[in-house]
């Protein structure tokens, strides 16, 4: 039972930090000492779909799956629980690259945006 517990509670910190890599840079328009911590968040977000890494939560997700009696699965959160629902295909290499990108090119904006309005009078 702690195990299942523990296994839902590391999907949604697994999804908000997905969620905060995305739009996490439309909270610095509001808060900027938010910037130190989503820009390396970024980072680590962008190089996990550019180069393919498999984030440290979700082999933690499986071994809790299994220390729970549940079953594990291959690949990474995005393509167990999001591609799913995005695509009905498997997560390909481009499509991750797409992510990587799209998640560059969202927070640049972002960021250009707030650099812009900083040096307003």
């Amino acid at each position: 039972m702690y195990y299942r517990i523990l296994t839902d509670f590391i999907v949604v910190i697994h999804l908000l930090f997905i969620i905060f890599v995305i739009f996490g840079g439309f909270l610095s328009l509001f808060k900027k000492w938010i910037i130190w911590i989503h820009i390396p968040v970024v980072i680590w977000g962008a190089c996990v779909e550019l180069f393919g890494w498999i984030c440290p939560l979700t082999p933690l997700e499986n071994w809790l799956r299994l220390g729970g009696d549940q079953q594990g699965y291959q690949g990474g959160f995005i393509e167990h629980y999001l591609m799913p629902v995005i695509y009905p295909e498997n997560l390909t290499r481009n499509i991750q690259i797409v992510f990587g990108l799209s998640v560059l090119v969202i927070n640049i904006v972002v960021y250009c945006i707030l650099f812009f309005r900083s040096r307003q009078p």
